[in-house]
């Protein structure tokens, strides 16, 4: 006869397994406590992590849209305040006008806009070869004490306020340039550039533009320092494995990635230049011609230096009129910074598709 086995009924206990652990307990052996509010702290460190990427996000979208909101407000402010002087009749503004250098507002304001761009494309042509030498050479050929030095050295330029190269531009360097300017007149007096009589005193676009080249070459060489040591190291090492030399490595692996950034860097030295006040309104004889002549005195003037000089002795409709030239510089430099975009974007596009 077969011995039936007991089944045991759900929640009866099953002898040898012991009685239910108690609450606060872990089931298995050890009777070591488990942490009943972990997963509630893990929860709220969850919540309070969230809640925190959340509150960053706003902040950093304020910040972005704040830019835009400043950058709309000197907008606004400017058309404000230039509007008399860009509503005004031309008839009715030339008494005005002619106060300040011109007989309309667009021969007022075209002279200005002409130096203003011609100072700065020049010391950007003086800048651009000198500060990407010295990030070359700091960041590959330079030992790294002499490399920090140098970096040192000229991220102390730009901590220069504006007044002292203004002061050391038309005391120190104006006098010291005059014979080299006398000379190229006197070599070169047929091509356009050195034609006319040379200023005796040195105090010319050319000084102007000499000055502001020191002024934008710690930005320019920092940037490009920075992107010449971003360049990827295997790909500098390949170069070099392929049997290129030094300068061949730099030539295919360094600079066609540092393309983008060294027009950055371009774009925010011409900034710069393009906005300068100081030190181009205590070195240039001011002028209002369109006129390519870089060695004579009293041809050119820029917008900033004629703002700086005439605003104190403006009256009403002559600040409206200056101010309208500050609305074209404010222009000029928007569309710099939009046109280097585009050209970094394109490279960036250009890069990808290869």
């Amino acid at each position: 006869m077969t011995s039936t086995q007991s089944i045991p009924t759900p929640g009866a206990s099953v002898p040898g397994a012991g009685s239910p652990a108690p609450a606060g307990e872990s089931p298995r052996g050890g009777g070591r406590p488990r942490r009943a509010g972990a997963s509630g702290r893990r929860t709220s460190r969850r919540a309070a992590d969230r809640g925190a990427s959340r509150g960053f996000r706003w902040l950093a979208t304020g910040a972005g849209a704040l830019i835009l909101v400043v950058l709309a407000a000197v907008a606004v402010f400017l058309v404000i305040k230039a509007w008399p002087a860009l509503s005004t009749p031309a008839g009715q503004l030339a008494d005005e006008v002619s106060l300040l250098g011109g007989s309309t507002l667009l021969e007022f304001v075209g002279p200005l806009v002409f130096g203003t761009v011609l100072a700065a494309a020049l010391s950007l042509l003086l800048a651009m070869p000198v500060a990407l030498g010295i990030a070359l050479f700091t960041s590959h050929y330079a030992p790294r004490r002499l490399a920090n030095v140098l970096g040192y050295v000229v991220d102390l330029l730009a901590a220069i306020p504006s007044v002292v190269y203004g002061l050391w531009g038309s005391l120190v360097l104006a006098p010291a340039i005059q014979p080299l300017w006398a000379w190229l007149g006197t070599a070169f007096g047929w091509f356009p550039l050195f034609s006319g009589q040379v200023s005796p005193t040195g105090r010319v676009l050319a000084t102007v533009s000499m000055v502001l080249a020191v002024m934008i070459l710690p930005i320019i060489t920092a940037v490009t320092r920075e992107v010449f040591l971003q360049t990827p190291r295997l790909h500098e090492e390949a170069a070099l494995a392929l049997g290129a030399t030094r300068w061949e490595m730099i030539r295919t692996a360094v600079l066609p990635f540092a393309r983008s950034g060294i027009v950055s860097a371009a774009m925010l030295g011409l900034g710069r230049a393009l906005g300068e006040t100081m030190a181009v309104l205590m070195i240039l004889s001011p002028g209002m011609l369109y006129s390519f002549k870089l060695l004579v005195a009293g041809q050119q003037q820029t917008i900033a230096a004629n703002i700086a000089g005439q605003f104190p002795e403006a009256n009403p409709m002559g600040v409206s009129t200056l101010i309208a030239t500050g609305l074209a510089l404010f222009l000029i430099t928007l569309l710099v910074n939009m046109a280097a975009r585009a050209i970094v974007a394109r490279r960036k596009e250009f890069s990808g598709a290869n």
